[in-house]
């Protein structure tokens, strides 16, 4: 029986993923460099076995091996990256679905559609919190509205929540860089314009300017005038911290920050006693409601016990399967994860874990 093959399945993301679709009894493949992790990892579930892949070295030998009906790329970051993953997935007849948060590669993606229409495959990309939760949140909430024109939103990860490198080199790889402009700003640069939020159960974050597909696609696909995002760390120190980097990246101080990631990653742990396991998301989506007034819906998630890394594995996890399963409703073709996954569906992934709405 054909299997769902996971890139980086022992990894902070891959390794849920994979225990999520084992759940759900889906057989999985956990894939990877280190081969007696990916083993450790799938001695612990049913429905699932090891592979030493390496994306880098003959990939297309390993998918025609393995015979997998779906690919999960978590191997991050992103920003940067080449499409040959996706491209091997899709000269093998290989469903295809990432984790990708780098705003040119996931809104790049759709350059692969004629290849994986004619292949007959489909590839989604960005298949995580953003674009994938973000857009799932308008399509549940924009039938309230005869108007949308601006989304405010955020996301502050607990201190003592489980941190990749790959995320934490996604970035690092822009703060401090000037960004492409986006709805309502035309001069942004990354890790700046500190703000706050306050969500209920975990009290007040700063945030700070982060570059993501979002702010490209959903101005287009919902015609918003204005866009933000933000994301934040917990402790005061870290957050300001690299703040304050990002303003001599901004000045023009030689500082290759990207390098800097490991080191930075585990001196980051050393603050775990000054935060909490406690994150959250917030969406504040405003227009014209039905009544041609002025109208705004503020939702958030809020996820306790180190929960919060479950949030944006579930759109990887309910595509990967439906594909899998070869349920209905989804095109061959390549293009980013918006509109793909809706709130109920997503919400009731996230049932069993400590995670709650408002």
């Amino acid at each position: 029986m054909p299997e769902v093959l996971i890139l980086g399945g022992y990894g902070n993301f891959g390794k849920r993923i994979a225990t999520a679709l084992s759940r759900h009894n889906v057989p999985v493949i956990i894939a990877g460099r280190n081969l007696s992790k990916a083993q450790a990892l799938a001695a612990q579930l049913p429905n699932a076995r090891a592979a030493a892949i390496d994306i880098r070295n003959d990939l297309a030998a390993a998918l025609m091996r393995e015979r997998p009906s779906v690919v999960v790329h978590t191997c991050g970051p992103f920003q940067g990256a080449d499409y040959a993953v996706a491209r091997a997935c899709i000269a093998s007849g290989v469903h295809y679905v990432d984790l990708a948060d780098g705003r040119d590669f996931v809104t790049g993606f759709r350059g692969l559609d004629a290849e994986a229409r004619a292949a007959g495959v489909t590839a989604i990309s960005g298949a995580s919190t953003v674009p994938g939760l973000s857009s799932a949140v308008i399509e549940h909430f924009k039938p309230g509205f005869s108007q949308l024109d601006a989304m405010d939103f955020g996301i502050a990860p607990g201190q003592r929540a489980e941190r990749g490198l790959a995320t934490t080199q996604g970035i690092l790889s822009y703060a401090g860089q000037k960004l492409k402009p986006f709805a309502g700003h035309p001069a942004p640069y990354g890790w700046q314009d500190l703000r706050r939020m306050k969500l209920p159960g975990m009290g007040t974050r700063w945030l700070a300017n982060c570059d993501i597909p979002d702010l490209d696609l959903l101005p287009e696909t919902y015609g918003l005038k204005d866009i933000r995002f933000g994301a934040g760390l917990e402790v005061g120190v870290l957050h300001f911290g690299l703040w304050a980097l990002a303003w001599g990246v901004r000045l023009g101080l030689p500082l290759n920050l990207k390098a800097w990631a490991q080191p930075m990653l585990k001196i980051s742990n050393i603050f775990d006693p000054l935060g909490s396991d406690i994150g959250g998301m917030f969406v504040d989506l405003s227009g014209l409601g039905l009544d041609g007034r002025p109208k705004r819906v503020r939702w958030a998630i809020v996820a306790g016990s180190g929960d919060g890394p479950q949030i944006p594995c579930v759109p990887a996890i309910l595509l990967a399967r439906r594909l899998h399963e070869k349920s209905p409703g989804i095109a061959a073709g390549a293009g980013p994860c918006v509109g793909l996954i809706t709130l109920e569906d997503y919400l009731a992934e996230l049932e069993r874990f400590d995670i709650r709405t408002f």
